[in-house]
């Protein structure tokens, strides 16, 4: 069972009450002055000051009766009048004021508010509530039982009065039809004489031999002749051409002899000689006899009709040329999805003959895995009419085709319902849009995997693509750069603060020039008010395809764009100046020894010094001192070197890092003991995962900068301890000049010394330090120093205690 709901209920109501007050013919009506009296019996009553009698028509209260309060109609609202005509007994709200649904503002009518109100609904006899009878007071009260029932019978009262008024209205309207009937009658009887004239329809007597006997005025202005030429003539004399009319005379004699009534059709000739075709019913007249006196047609002329028929079917022998010509789907289906028709080449997209597809469903045609849509799409044909969208069917091959559709359902009556579809195979667009969105999508990631920077900008200038590697370097976010002013946001001005304009600006030259553009002297302006140097090539984007917009040739090989790729060269940079420094710093490092060796080797050479051992012996220790310096120098290179360049392996073992130090200090004792300075172990006993070759050496080089800076008297210390982290943590402790803060970082770097001097007065290449920080990194450590001004420097290190879990060295 389907239940109605309250929505449907209500209009249903509204719609029986406005048929039962119109049947009563009483909105339009003077007021009835038995509805005032029964109006102001019901304030006596009710002992109230106002009463009404309202009846609803459509969106507004109408009043046919009022007793204290002058009001014609009322907008329909929310009143207690709408929930009196929902009830079958009285209504009352003894106090708005404490009623919900109307304690703020009380009720209202006729521009006045009152507090009370009760209302009878008027029930006609079939059941339906027009309206009420109802009273109001501006102060609370309640009807006693017998008011109730008084206001009850008095809103059948007025159903009475309004029923006797009907009646009465009818008996008065039956009167008047049987009066305008016997004139009908004297008029019809007029009119049947003159009908055959008036009426828009051919209508031609004819006696039993054929003779015409009458010949209306329609007869007349399709044939051109006056039916006084006509009358008593036959009809094949003058009307019917000369080949028609044997079978003219057949029809007319069938008729004559019982064949009646018939339809057929023939040709009349015009006074002009055109033909015009007309459609006939024909039929006898009988006598008291029943036998047939004349012989009466009526007809048509379907002329235009026929030529319109004659039309239509070309067109529509054109419209089946043009479907089965046509390059995409045009079919028909019912609404079950069973197909009615379908064109050649639509068949034909999917591998099969017509004859194979009309009368089954598209369901059976679909590709395997979307049949859960079909079920959609029927379902929006049905709701709205039309649908477009994708269909995916199989073709015969067992190949997806897809096509888009467009499809519209039609009604034409007496027929069912069906779907003229038509539909474009896009099989190949859409694979075609698949293979570009992959492009897109390697493009994409290309360009997201790219560390340089990469700039799209259209032929206004603005940047129309950022990769992240840009977006990183500039400071930006894309979605801040795009469709503004490449030059504008990175490239406004000169380092030194000179403006750059736009049109000497190598990216615009490039567009203008058609020709590719590299610059390395220039940079770019960060978000934050920075720059940074950078390198970049701005190519131009060509469109080398012709094309036609909007009627006009746009030829090929135009510009539409250009691409700047630019690299951030402030790391380069350094590197060469680093470069530069060491290749100075060498070049020093090597000179000075190299001229002192020379000028000792050539005081001997000379013969200067034959008299003079003791002085030659100096000149030749000092030779030897510094060929020592050379093969060091040599030598930290290239060991800086190989750990850099991952040449060295490092041959990882477990061994006690408190033992390592207390050899490494054994070995360095004696050249501690010459300066005067004590070696202490202060060391735990911990394991270390690392190559002890490599540990010994960073230990040594640390030893040999704190025996250098140490004074005499001074106290050089290791540690080895573990940390939080599981890491062996190593400690080298001097008693040296200390080293500034500032300076801290950059000792660790290649040829760097705190002082200048320290090479010359103290020995030393100043790769020790790096050496140390690149066998400790290649261990996966740390390295650091702290110090304070003439309080001593420490240096730290750490190493593995154990072997990661991806280590297979053990193996």
């Amino acid at each position: 069972m389907k239940f109605k709901t309250m929505s449907q209920r209500s209009l249903e109501d509204d719609a029986l009450r406005v048929e039962a007050v119109e049947k009563y013919e009483v909105l339009t009506t003077p007021v009835d002055p038995a509805l005032s009296d029964l109006a102001r019996l019901t304030t006596q009553v009710c002992n109230t000051p106002i009463a009404a009698v309202m009846l609803l028509d459509g969106d507004r209260m109408v009043f046919k009766a009022t007793v204290g309060i002058s009001v014609a109609e009322q907008p329909r609202g929310d009143s207690p009048c709408e929930r009196t005509v929902t009830q079958q007994e009285v209504y009352e709200v003894a106090d708005a004021y404490l009623d919900p649904e109307h304690s703020e503002r009380g009720i209202e009518l006729g521009g006045r508010i009152f507090r009370y109100y009760a209302g009878a609904p008027l029930i006609t006899p079939t059941g339906t509530v027009i309206g009420t009878v109802f009273v109001l007071d501006s102060v609370p009260r309640k009807l006693t039982a017998s008011q109730r029932d008084a206001l009850t019978i008095i809103g059948r009262q007025i159903i009475t009065r309004l029923e006797l008024n009907s009646r009465v209205r009818q008996m008065e309207l039956a009167a008047r039809v049987h009066q305008r009937t016997d004139t009908a009658l004297t008029v019809e009887r007029n009119f049947v004489s003159a009908v055959l004239d008036t009426v828009g329809a051919l209508v031609a007597v004819f006696d039993t031999a054929g003779r015409i006997v009458r010949f209306n005025r329609a007869c007349e202005t399709i044939s051109g002749y006056k039916s006084s030429e006509l009358l008593g003539r036959y009809v094949w004399e003058q009307l019917i051409p000369s080949e028609d009319v044997p079978e003219a005379m057949r029809e007319f004699e069938g008729i004559r002899t019982g064949g009646y009534p018939v339809t057929f059709e023939n040709i009349w000739l015009t006074r002009t000689g055109s033909p015009r075709r007309i459609s006939w019913s024909a039929t006898a007249l009988l006598d008291a006899q029943k036998q047939v006196a004349f012989i009466i047609s009526t007809g048509i002329d379907v002329t235009v009709q026929r030529d319109a028929e004659a039309t239509l079917r070309e067109s529509e022998a054109r419209y089946r040329e043009l479907i089965e010509g046509s390059l995409g789907m045009v079919c028909t289906h019912d609404a079950t999805g069973v197909l009615l028709s379908v064109n050649q080449h639509g068949a034909e997209a999917i591998g099969r003959t017509v004859d194979e597809v009309v009368g089954h469903s598209l369901l059976d045609l679909m590709f395997p895995g979307t049949e859960k849509l079909f079920a959609q799409y029927l379902d929006q044909i049905a709701r709205t009419g039309q649908a477009e969208g994708l269909l995916h069917l199989r073709h015969l091959n067992g190949e997806l085709r897809v096509i888009a559709f467009r499809n519209k359902l039609i009604s034409v009556p007496e027929r069912q319902p069906y779907v003229l579809g038509f539909g474009v195979d896009v099989s190949d667009k859409i694979r075609a849009e698949g293979e570009l969105r992959s492009l897109v999508r390697q493009s994409n990631s290309i360009l997201e995997s790219i560390g340089d920077g990469i700039l799209g900008v259209d032929l206004e200038g603005c940047i129309t693509v950022m990769n992240p590697a840009a977006a990183q370097m500039l400071g930006y976010e894309p979605a801040e750069v795009l469709g503004k002013s490449m030059h504008d946001l990175i490239h406004h001005h000169h380092p030194s603060g000179q403006h750059y304009s736009w049109e000497t600006c190598p990216v615009n030259l490039s567009l203008r020039k058609m020709e590719t553009t590299r610059v390395s002297t220039e940079v770019f302006w960060r978000k934050d008010g920075t720059f940074f140097p950078v390198d970049y090539v701005a190519r131009p984007q060509v469109d080398t395809d012709a094309r036609t917009v909007d009627g006009e040739r746009i030829p090929g090989g135009r510009a539409v764009g250009v691409v700047v790729a630019f690299t951030d060269t402030t790391q380069r940079r350094a590197l060469d100046r680093m470069k530069d420094e060491f290749i100075s710093t060498v070049s020093h490092e090597l000179r000075t020894p190299l001229t002192s060796l020379r000028a000792s080797l050539g005081l001997i050479q000379s013969g200067a010094l034959s008299t003079k051992p003791e002085r030659t012996r100096q000149m030749l220790d000092i030779a030897i001192g510094n060929t020592d310096r050379l093969v060091a120098l040599v030598n930290d290179i290239l060991d800086l070197e190989r750990i850099n360049s991952g040449k060295t392996e490092l041959n990882y073992s477990m061994f006690g890092i408190d033992e390592l130090l207390r050899k490494a200090a054994a070995t360095q004792r004696t050249q501690a003991a010459r300066a005067d300075i004590e070696i202490q172990v202060e060391a735990q006993q911990v394991d270390a995962w690392a190559d002890p070759d490599r540990v010994s050496q960073t230990i040594n080089n640390l030893i040999s900068n704190a025996i250098k800076f140490s004074p005499k008297g001074g106290r050089i210390v290791f540690k080895a301890s573990r940390t939080e982290n599981d890491e062996v943590q190593i400690e080298v402790q001097d008693s040296g000049p200390g080293i500034p803060e500032d300076k801290l970082e950059q000792i660790f770097e290649r040829f760097h010394q705190v002082d200048a001097s320290d090479s010359r007065s103290r020995g030393g290449t100043g790769l020790g330090l790096a050496i140390c920080r690149s066998i400790v990194e290649q261990h996966g450590g740390r390295i650091w120093a702290t110090s304070k001004p003439d309080e001593g420097s420490s240096f730290f290190f750490t190493l593995p205690s154990r072997p990661s879990d991806s280590d297979t060295s053990l193996i």
